[in-house]
């Protein structure tokens, strides 16, 4: 069993992973909880089969073998589920393509990646150095892939049978200009991509401990845990899952300070390190699918009048007076001011009517401070706290925490 050491990782620890983004200290609840938006959940305990013998490991030792892992080469199968206390998002994934409305096609990434922010989800991944890389989501009785080979990204949606298409530049870019279609390794959907975001965002109010041992997928692992030292998170602690043979992170948890089941956690059920077979990432447009082009999405956008309302949108952004973070490590705020300074319609205002009054109140619980009265919106990692005179305040703390935050602000 592997002793519980510990290592406070202040941005000495050597490695790629730790030390890197210093600024990335002051956002940890960004980072790890934007990781959590973008997939998973709770996986039950993944065919662990008893604690290992492994040799002894200190926690900095092991982040060092998660920085000095080269393996590029892997198949397998991961469980992704996420439990954000938020409603499901698949339906709502059109929504948020910027192709909506204008002759999007369900085999678009964007409108299928949004799916993994909620629920559980079966993955099988494949990866062969960073040109060739398959992801497939396997739902009932339907398969979406994104493929990426070489010059190539295609996505296939078996259901409607419907194909997406985009020229990568042999980059990982589709159209050569942008990384949002990038290739399925860029898509946050694997332990060692959940680990590198959480170690690269640990500092000096992080702990950082080897917890004992577990068998994952089949494999020796030691356990890597993360604590914040703070109170007032809402995040109790990330558990990684690291390979004890080649540093690859094989499973990660995220537990929510508030207690039961984990609201992040992605593991292998199966991996091997072999080399994937070339077909892996081979693929031809199945006879009779319609094959829509990244081209003619952007075109349609165009047409349609969606890409000005896109830029509009992001206009509308930048009247934002900037965004000001209060505090630190896993108690970071981040403050925002909107644009006009308009929060939401007082009670009685006659701006919204009575049922949908009652609907918001039910959403928020109603708070009052130094800084006047506002609503707390509440997941179980992430709270945001509007003001009535148009300031929003979040981060991944506490009710009390965002409150205090406010009272504190300039």
């Amino acid at each position: 069993m592997a002793p519980n050491d510990s290592a406070e990782t202040n941005g000495e620890a050597t490695g790629t992973v730790v030390g890197r983004r210093k600024a990335a200290r002051y956002i940890v609840p960004f980072a790890v909880a934007g990781v959590a938006a973008a997939t998973i959940g709770l996986v039950p305990a993944l065919a662990d089969s008893g604690d290992p013998e492994l040799p002894d490991i200190t926690a900095q030792e092991l982040i060092e073998k998660i920085a000095a892992s080269d393996e590029e080469q892997l198949s397998g199968t991961v469980k992704v589920s996420t439990d954000l206390g938020i409603p499901s998002l698949g339906g709502l994934a059109g929504s948020f393509a910027p192709d909506a409305g204008a002759g999007e096609s369900s085999a678009s990434p964007d409108a299928r990646l949004m799916e993994l922010a909620s629920g559980t989800h079966t993955l099988r991944v494949a990866v062969d150095g960073p040109d060739k890389q398959r992801l497939s989501i396997l739902g009932e009785g339907s398969e979406y892939s994104l493929v990426h080979n070489g010059d190539d990204v295609w996505g296939y949606d078996s259901e409607s049978n419907e194909v997406y298409h985009a020229e990568s530049g042999g980059n990982g870019r589709a159209d050569g200009e942008t990384e949002k279609h990038k290739a399925p390794e860029g898509v946050p959907a694997t332990p060692k991509e959940f680990a590198e975001e959480a170690l690269a965002a640990a500092g000096d109010t992080t702990s950082v401990t080897v917890d004992g041992t577990a068998q994952v997928a089949g494999r020796d692992a030691y356990k890597l845990v993360i604590k914040p030292k703070q109170s007032g998170s809402t995040i109790g602690s990330v558990t990684v899952a690291v390979d004890a043979s080649t540093g690859v992170p094989l499973k990660f948890t995220l537990a929510p300070s508030s207690g039961g089941k984990a609201a992040v956690d992605a593991g292998f059920t199966d991996v091997d390190f072999a080399k994937p077979d070339a077909s892996s990432f081979s693929f031809t447009p199945p006879k009779g699918a319609k094959v829509t082009e990244a081209d003619e999405l952007k075109a349609g956008a165009e047409k349609s009048g969606a890409a000005d309302k896109a830029h509009k949108d992001l206009a509308a952004l930048e009247d934002f007076k900037g965004l000001n973070v209060i505090g630190e490590g896993w108690n970071a705020v981040a403050e925002i001011e909107l644009p006009g300074g308009a929060g939401l319609p007082a009670e009685g205002s006659g701006d919204v009517p009575p049922q949908a009054r009652q609907f918001l109140d039910a959403l928020g619980d109603k708070v009052t401070g130094d800084f006047g009265s506002g609503t707390v919106f509440k997941t179980r990692l992430v709270n945001a706290l509007m003001t009535d005179d148009g300031k929003v305040y979040v981060g991944a703390v506490t009710k009390d925490a965002l409150v205090k935050a406010a009272d504190t602000a300039e």
